[in-house]
């Protein structure tokens, strides 16, 4: 099976001075884009309960985040990003504890196991690169993502995608660099838009999560749905 990039990540809350800085560090705005996520799981989020996370971005096709290897705690996630619908498929089935199916795309599999959508929402990102100083030419550039969800929640990201797990404790170290020059607090953790959306608008299903997932890290000010 297709192992997927590693994606290594951390989420913040952007300040209204967030641009300015990464002007000052010599970042460059490669793109603004709008586009919808459309996420999947069964009726009891038996996939979201796994730390799975099913998405459809419009235009761009499906992509399954899995859960990266244990290691260093901190407030930062690592996932293992699978897009190529036979990998996606099969892994649903190991996810789900059913047979494999045949190799057909996803959305023919999504009635078979139980799917349906949980969510659906636009964002508007503004997506920086930035190299920082005293780095490797050969060493990727790191992303922020600056987001605004259509219901009104805005975050950022500071991103690497590695290859391999070894990779990982040098990406995070990058990322915890960058985010500390960006004035981002040591133990600053934004939730993900999908668990703010789902607060808001399905209680019940964050609930459940919250059966499984601790979410401390919601803001204030999104404990009502709205």
């Amino acid at each position: 099976m297709a192992q997927g990039l590693i994606e290594v990540e951390r989420k913040f809350f952007p300040g209204p001075e967030i641009e300015e800085r990464l002007q000052e560090l010599g970042g460059i705005l490669e793109h603004r884009v709008s586009f919808r996520d459309i996420y999947y799981d069964t009726a009891e989020l038996s996939l979201m309960r796994a730390d799975h996370w099913l998405r459809l971005r419009e235009g761009s096709g499906w992509e399954f985040k899995c859960p990266g290897a244990p290691g260093v705690s901190g407030p930062h996630n690592k996932y293992v990003e699978v897009t190529a619908e036979p990998a996606v498929v099969a892994r649903l089935c190991e996810v789900l504890g059913v047979g494999v199916l045949g190799a057909e795309g996803v959305a023919a599999v999504l009635g078979p196991l139980g799917l349906q959508e949980v969510a659906s929402f636009v964002t508007k990102r503004r997506s920086w690169k930035v190299v920082l100083p005293h780095v490797e030419e050969s060493d990727p550039p790191l992303r922020v993502d600056l987001d605004t969800a259509d219901f009104g929640y805005a975050m950022g990201e500071v991103e690497a995608l590695v290859h391999k797990e070894a990779q990982v404790p040098a990406a995070l170290e990058k990322i915890n660099s960058l985010s500390s020059l960006l004035g981002v607090l040591v133990q600053e953790k934004a939730p993900a838009k999908l668990l703010v959306y789902l607060q808001r608008f399905r209680p019940q299903d964050y609930l459940r999560l919250l059966e499984v997932n601790d979410f401390r890290e919601m803001p204030q000010g999104t404990q009502q749905p709205g």
